[in-house]
């Protein structure tokens, strides 16, 4: 089979039960998607595919065969970091690091969705542009779970991106 990760074609030979997760890191040797609870919950393992921010570990690489797979690589690099990045960066946004690229890709991907009009549980209008305040921003972002409690940071990295919170 043959992945689009960050631009790139890798034809993979690889069992059909594999995970995007699994392709990334064992397979094509792209270690800033983290494996965390291998369940779908803490958000580590996000990448975007096709734009849209989706679960690594719980995507089989069989299903994305002509896809776009962007990774925490993809999205930027030390020379030149993506606005998400450097916003993190700027507002410390991370502890330990390791659910910053998952929280990075949720929330490049969270952005667009919020653009595009799409409402979230808490979002007073359903037909508007959501008004990305800080608990519009938190609720967008609680499939990312950290336990280094940098959420504030987390938050204000976001709303710089998206132009402010309120």
């Amino acid at each position: 089979m043959t992945l689009t990760v960050n631009g790139e074609h890798h034809m993979l030979d690889i069992d059909s039960r594999t995970t995007i997760l699994d392709a990334l890191r064992n397979h094509i040797g792209l270690t800033g998607t983290k494996k965390g609870c291998d369940h779908g919950q803490c958000g580590a393992c996000t990448v975007l595919i096709n734009g849209r921010r989706i679960n690594s570990c719980l995507t089989l690489a069989a299903m994305h065969d002509t896809d776009a797979i962007t990774t925490i690589e993809g999205l930027g690099d030390p020379d030149q970091l993506s606005p998400m990045q450097s916003a993190f960066v700027r507002h410390d946004g991370f502890q330990c690091g390791y659910c910053t690229p998952g929280q990075i890709c949720s929330a490049t991907a969270m952005l667009d969705e919020a653009k595009q009009g799409w409402p979230s549980y808490v979002s007073a209008d359903l037909e508007g542009a959501p008004d990305l305040s800080t608990d519009e921003i938190a609720e967008r972002m609680s499939g990312n779970l950290c336990r280094c409690s940098a959420y504030p940071n987390i938050v204000d990295a976001i709303a710089e991106v998206a132009g402010g919170a309120k």
